[in-house]
């Protein structure tokens, strides 16, 4: 089975089913139902995601984007520090980055104040980190891979008649 295709039909579409992905890639549903179960198990697939433009409901969120100076710890480097971050709630993303900063933090509050207590109270005081830059969303174009508000695209081109 070519795993890879299938891991990009589900980042694509999580809510194929079985028997689509099946049809699409001329196997078993069996054997599509037992490679995901394997690709779970090996942390491979680790959660299936809903992508919502919040701009369109009246639920209000601030979206931040926090750059994190860190100095790395002796035998750990970076991890333990990403670990302390990632276990926040309000973090939806941490990742370790090349370039000026060592961390890019994403987190979701319904405030900016909210984000500030957490930059000010929970973000700034880890050890080892030694600066922040807060980066509010102002607004998202385009969200895992999908358009969020883009309108649909009209041909508007005349058929060619020989």
């Amino acid at each position: 089975m070519e795993e890879m295709r299938l891991l990009k039909m589900l980042q694509k579409d999580p809510r194929a089913t079985v028997t689509d992905l099946a049809d699409i890639l001329g196997e078993s549903e069996q054997d599509i139902s037992d490679a995901i179960t394997s690709l779970e198990e090996k942390k491979i697939i680790v959660g299936y995601h809903t992508i919502i433009n919040w701009d369109k409901t009246s639920e209000e969120r601030v979206e931040a984007i926090i750059e994190v100076s860190a100095k790395p710890e002796r035998d750990k480097g970076y991890d333990k520090i990403a670990e302390r971050i990632s276990r926040y709630p309000e973090v939806s993303d941490c990742y370790l980055m090349s370039g000026k900063n060592e961390f890019f933090v994403i987190i979701n509050e319904r405030t900016m104040r909210e984000i500030a207590d957490f930059v000010g109270q929970k973000l700034a005081p880890i050890d080892g980190v030694l600066a922040t830059v807060t980066c509010f969303v102002l607004k998202k174009y385009k969200a895992a891979g999908v358009m969020l508000d883009a309108e649909e695209e009209v041909d508007d081109r005349q058929p060619v008649t020989p």
